[in-house]
């Protein structure tokens, strides 16, 4: 899938109109069929199948659901799970871009991933209770780099009791492995499930605490897909299934040097020290050669290394020499219209948060760790390249690196540095 873009100076972006707030309609039947048809071809090849669990306290509806977030195959998912029940997406604005008539009518609300945004909270109520919709969302926000959950906003049972609706959860297996977000949108031979669960009556919603739900949630998006899969035997036999493997595992465990990973075919090789991994069908890695020193760190699972390299940055944000410097083009959404490609510049990130310069010194902008929980960082998005976003609701830039992988630690600096401020307060 790709995004409209349009070349035009930054100043001129600066001028157009933002758009003015719409409250999100009714989605159309006539779309949601056409929606449901069009998934059939894609579900049929990874033989899809579902199962219900402890529906009967659900009741008839509105509900709010909840759908964990692996590949673009999860909207064709809940096009067949829910039909013909009408409900409206919480997406993120970047995919209403060059067809904001059609998305709005399939019943997609808009917001910013990661950006503060009170009219979302006010859309989701008007689809409940005037609508009289259910609403889909996908609460981590973006899709999972490493196969496990990403961080969840806390306090959503504030919302939920706001609604007063019951929480049901759409829970996937397989879709990951069919399409994970490194792999270059190459597509694997993986049949995939769904469960669908009431994870919350509206009694429960109303009876439990803000921090029991939290809770009730982290247990619900807790999951390993990497361990699922060598769990359940399932073997991934495509000759490709390394590729891009290095946006995830950027950092050597041999030799540390970082961005000379290359995860090609179904090996994964530090081009700085010559170690080499094989990628089993099994979804693990196997050292290649001569064993490392046991003084070195050794995964053969792929969350684990990515757990390490989070410790990692944990310790250059403590030691304060962590920091990210590239040139980045820079692409820009203010409206619906288009990505405007405004030019190059520079990202830096740091402890005191991102700076962003560019278009001849024209377009300078600061983000600090405390405005984001998470980072909107992206791999091959919309087959443009690896990005990484930053901005606030009226204006977001997209920033995609000349620098090689870089995109997931800036992804978990940005996290670590939340809960570094977070917790001095």
């Amino acid at each position: 899938m790709k995004i409209k873009t349009c070349k035009m100076d930054f100043d001129d972006v600066k001028k157009l109109p933002r758009p003015a707030h719409r409250k999100p309609g009714k989605p159309s039947r006539l779309l949601s069929l056409v929606m449901r048809l069009a998934s059939i071809p894609d579900l049929c090849a990874v033989k899809f199948s579902y199962t219900k669990k402890d529906m009967k306290k659900a009741g008839k509806g509105p509900y709010l659901i909840l759908m964990n977030h692996s590949s673009f195959l999860d909207l064709e998912i809940a096009s067949k799970v829910l039909f013909p029940k009408r409900y409206n997406i919480v997406c993120t604005s970047d995919g209403l871009v060059g067809k904001e008539g059609l998305m709005r009518r399939l019943g997609c609300i808009p917001t910013q991933k990661f950006v503060s945004d009170l009219s979302l909270i006010t859309d989701i109520k008007h689809a409940v209770r005037n609508n009289k919709t259910s609403v889909l969302m996908y609460p981590e926000a973006s899709y999972s780099f490493d196969g496990t959950a990403t961080p969840l906003p806390r306090r959503m049972g504030v919302l939920f009791k706001a609604l007063r609706v019951p929480v049901l959860m759409i829970t996937t297996y397989g879709s990951f492995a069919r399409d994970p977000l490194y792999n270059c949108l190459q597509k694997r031979k993986v049949k995939v499930s769904a469960e669908v669960s009431c994870l919350l009556s509206e009694d429960e919603v109303m009876e439990k605490s803000v921090e029991e739900i939290d809770t009730i949630l982290d247990r619900a998006f807790s999951f390993d897909y990497f361990a699922w899969q060598r769990d359940t035997g399932l073997r991934i036999t495509e000759p490709f299934r390394a590729d891009g493997l290095n946006r995830i595992l950027y950092k050597c465990t041999s030799c540390s040097v970082e961005g000379q990973m290359e995860g090609k075919g179904i090996h994964l090789t530090c081009h700085a020290c010559g170690r080499k991994w094989e990628l089993t069908e099994l979804g693990q890695l196997s050292p290649v050669g001569k064993e490392p020193s046991p003084s070195v760190p050794s995964f053969t699972h792929i969350p684990d290394w990515y757990a390490w390299e989070r410790s990692c940055v944990k310790n250059d944000i403590a030691a304060g020499t962590y920091s990210l410097d590239t040139e980045v083009d820079i692409g820009i959404i203010v409206d619906f219209q288009a990505l405007y490609m405004v030019g190059s510049g520079t990202l830096h990130h740091d402890a005191e948060g991102f700076v962003l310069n560019g278009c001849d010194d024209r377009l300078h902008y600061t983000q600090s760790p405390k405005e984001n929980y998470s980072l909107y960082s992206d791999y091959y998005w919309y087959e443009i390249g690896d990005v990484i976003c930053i901005g606030k609701k009226d204006c977001l830039y997209y920033c995609f690196p000349k620098k090689k992988d870089v995109a997931a630690k800036t992804r978990i600096a940005a996290e670590e540095l939340f809960k570094q401020v977070r917790a001095r307060k």
